[in-house]
Order: structure tokens, then sequence, then C-alpha cells
């Protein structure tokens, strides 16, 4: 099968022929019908994240935003069989260890990330495996089209995760986003559906736009401005801050913002991670923090069990994840839409839906 291969840290992505997974007891083998194409894939391309030990070797196959019908199910997977539309999280689980049990699989003591070590290949494939299926598959719900879930498993899932769970958003709080890539549109999208009054930082236009599209009420180009937290309290009537402030690029600058222009009280929601420009370490100011008891929450990935909250706002039609995709392509395709990426020359998801 026809699949792109990495081939070490910055060298050209290549697609080339290789073998079929194999479809063990616990797992399934799942033939890709679309898959987002993640900017954490262009990072891991790029080299990053050595700094928690990401080190991606020559033959991986990355993706891990994927949707598709099972082609193949082992002797042990009860839940699904061949036919099934599935989706599933980028951080695959076991469903046995303590956070699991209390319904945090997406930090699962021995969490497996798809499409980032070569035991867990991705869905840059015409077919892809999932382990442990009946823990980590997700059944599409009929009549849901895949293009509708592609994405979904990371960027999307993360924002929501993130502004829908880890966070606490009622109807009328003010939320700030910096950045809107597709992880930062999803979260002005979902920061909206709840009811959140969402103010989008970025420093392109189309970016903005598209924000005020998925519900933002208010932008900020932050090229425009000397402070941005001053900018961002200004807009909420001379109010000391957001309640919720999101931060969508990993990026020191913006993480320092999102922290600052904070509410007492207020919850600084991290969902970008770091470049080899942070390396994972950025100051913050702890003072302020301590003394207005604000709240910094990581939000990494999403549980399994979440997608129904996910399905169930979309069968009300309170978000639709597809306004996020910007563009389609085929396999062939991937490697130059990840050369795009390091130019920021992407908006929204990109989507490869042609195997």
């Amino acid at each position: 099968m026809k699949a792109v291969v990495f081939q070490g840290a910055k060298e050209p992505l290549e697609v080339q022929e290789v073998d079929r997974p194999d479809c063990d007891d616990d797992g399934v083998v799942v033939e890709t019908e679309a898959c987002g194409i993640c900017r954490s894939d262009w990072h891991a391309w790029q080299g990053d994240w050595g700094w928690i030990g990401l080190q991606p070797t020559p033959g991986l196959v990355f993706g891990h935003e994927p949707v598709g019908r099972v082609v193949e199910a082992g002797d042990n997977v009860s839940e699904f069989s061949e036919g099934d539309l599935v989706t599933n999280p980028f951080n695959l689980s076991d469903g046995t260890c303590p956070y699991c049990q209390a319904g945090r699989a997406n930090i699962c003591e021995k969490s497996i990330p798809m499409g980032f070590v070569p035991f867990q290949p991705g869905a840059f494939a015409e077919e892809y495996p999932v382990r442990d299926a009946d823990q980590n598959l997700v059944a599409v719900p009929d009549g849901v089209d895949a293009m509708d879930i592609a994405g979904l498993g990371c960027r999307f899932a993360t924002a929501f995760h993130g502004v829908g769970t880890r966070a606490d958003i009622t109807p009328g709080d003010w939320v700030a986003v910096h950045g809107c890539g597709g992880v930062g549109l999803s979260a002005v999208h979902v920061a909206s559906a709840l009811g959140g009054n969402v103010i989008a930082i970025d420093i392109v236009d189309e970016k903005l736009e598209k924000a005020e599209e998925l519900g933002a009420v208010e932008t900020i180009d932050s090229t425009e401005v000397q402070d941005v937290p001053q900018e961002v309290k200004a807009i909420t009537d001379g109010s000391r801050g957001v309640e919720v402030s999101v931060e969508a690029l990993g990026i020191a600058q913006t993480i320092q913002d999102s922290v600052n222009c904070l509410a007492p009280g207020g919850q600084h929601v991290q969902l970008g991670l770091t470049t080899s420009e942070e390396e994972g370490q950025v100051e913050v100011p702890i003072d302020n923090i301590v003394w207005d008891e604000r709240e910094i929450l990581g939000s990494y990935g999403m549980p399994p069990h979440e997608y129904d909250e996910i399905f169930r706002m979309m069968s009300g039609e309170k978000i639709e994840p597809a306004k996020i995709i910007s563009e389609t392509c085929a396999l062939e395709d991937i490697p130059s839409v990840m050369e795009r990426m390091g130019e920021f020359d992407t908006m929204g998801i990109p989507v490869c839906n042609e195997f």
C-alpha cells in the first residue's frame, strides 16, 4: 500500500510502497477515508520535541487525525466489526490504568501517540492499525460524513477538551484565544458555542476573518497594538480581563499575553506545545498568578468518551467541525502541504481525502 514516509528530520517526506499493517488480536485495521494534516506532524518532521522524549525515526508514518472503515478486526475485539465507520483519539490508551479508570484516558500511564512511534503507525497511508480497539475506537454516527470527522482526533478534540472540559466557561464569559491556526480556530468555535464572548488574536487578517465566521465577537491583530493584554482588557468594557484565555501556539510571548490578560480567578488554558525556540520552558508572572488566584490548565487530546458530547453538539447544530477544514488534497500532496506549514501558509485544518 502507499504511505507518506518520514526520512529524517527536515528531510523531504516520500510517498512509498509499504507493507499493509498487521492486525493483532485486540486491534483493528482501518481503511483511511480522510486524515487531517496537523502542525504536530510538522513539528515532528522538523525534529522538535526532543526535550520531551519524542524523536521520530526514519520509516515512520505520520497522521493522527483519521477516519475510516474497519477492514479487519482481531479475535478479541467485540465492539467493532468490518464495515464500521470509525475514528479515534491520537493518544491511544490501554483502559486499565488509574487515569483510564477515572475517565481520563487521554493521560493514560501507557499512552501511545499515534503516528509518532514506529510500533503505532499513523494514517498518512491507505490503511492504518488501531491497538486496543474496544478502548480507543469511536463509532461515527449514521448520517455523519467522513469529512465532518477528519481533524477531530487532535486539534478540534484538544480544543474541545480544553475549552469545554478543563475550563469553566459559562454563557457571557469573556474568552481570549491567542493564535488562530487549526486548534485556535477550533477553540474559538467551541467557546462561542458554549456562550462565551470570544476575542480572537492573531497576526493574519484572513485567520481573524475566519475566527469571526466561527463566532468571535472581537478580533485583535497583535502587530497593530503595543500591549495585547491591555487591548483585551479595554475590549472587556474596562474590566480586569477575561475569565478564560486560551493559548494555541506554544510561543513564549503569546503564553505570557494569555496569562496577563486574565481577570482575577481567571483560567489560562494551554493548548499549544512549544517549538525549539522555547524547548518547553516559558516564564510566567508567578506572583500575579498567586495574588489573583489565576489557574493554569493543560489540555492534552481528549478521552474517547467525550466524542459523544461532540456528536451531540453537532447533531444540535451548535458546532460544525467541518467549517474549520480549509483545503483537501491527495496522499501524494501531503509532503507539499507540510512544507507550506513551515511558512505558515496554511489556515484551519488541511485534510487528505484521496488515498
